[in-house]
């Protein structure tokens, strides 16, 4: 019995100090950063942080990241601030460019039918259209819509965001549940032309990966110099 318990508090042991692992001090802010394909994670990504890998698409995003910041909760280690890092698709915005979320939108949600809002979770208080509070300076802003397809050709024609992706809802409400802000950045990895194949999607990422570097710069320099305020809740 004892020895059980004492293996139980080890791995408990184990697990807080892997996930605390993932927390990066910006400026005196434990940050934690999140992503859902390794492929997104290049050269340039890799000298400024490890992030947590948390799955593609609004359900594993969910089921991880929640995970993570409840043994980070128990430990009182929660982040001060989330970023959620990746690609996006978008046929307005400019290919290979940065762009930080204003706002996130949940586009598989639809119970119109019953009288709700298309977009709008059933019973919970929240529009359908989710602001996003904090800004890094001299980063462009976009509107983003997740949601667990992958949006090509005439689908973005019922798309009513600047761009879409397939976690970043997920991650924000994961982070509402916990208090932690939230700030999203993604590059536009495709959108301009049909896809039909996975490079049509890798294609750019090492573009992606340095602007995305550069746009962590600018993160650092913002809670540096207070640009950036942080607030739970």
């Amino acid at each position: 019995m004892c020895l059980a318990l004492i293996c139980t508090s080890l791995q408990f042991i184990d697990e807080v100090s892997l996930m605390r692992g993932y927390l990066h001090d910006f400026a005196g802010h434990n940050v934690l950063f999140s992503m859902a394909a390794p492929a997104e994670y290049g050269d340039f990504l890799k000298k400024q942080f490890t992030p947590l890998m948390i799955g593609v698409g609004p359900v594993e995003a969910a089921i991880n990241l929640t995970a993570a910041l409840t043994e980070l909760q128990q430990s009182n280690d929660l982040p001060d601030l989330v970023v959620t890092l990746g690609s996006a698709g978008s046929r307005t915005l400019e290919q290979a460019e940065v762009y930080q979320a204003i706002s996130v939108s949940y586009r598989d949600m639809d119970a119109s039918v019953l009288g709700f809002e298309k977009g709008c979770t059933p019973f919970v208080d929240f529009p359908a259209e989710i602001m996003l509070p904090h800004r890094i300076p001299g980063i462009p802003e976009a509107r983003l819509s997740t949601g667990a397809n992958v949006v090509s050709g005439a689908a973005y024609d019922a798309i009513d965001a600047d761009m879409v992706d397939m976690e970043s809802f997920a991650i924000l409400r994961a982070c509402q549940k916990f208090g932690v802000p939230l700030i999203g950045l993604r590059g536009i990895s495709d959108g301009k032309e049909e896809l039909s194949k996975l490079s049509d999607w890798t294609a750019y990422l090492h573009v992606v990966d340095e602007k995305l570097s550069h746009a962590v710069d600018k993160l650092k320099v913002g809670l540096e110099s207070g640009e950036i305020s942080l607030s739970k809740g």
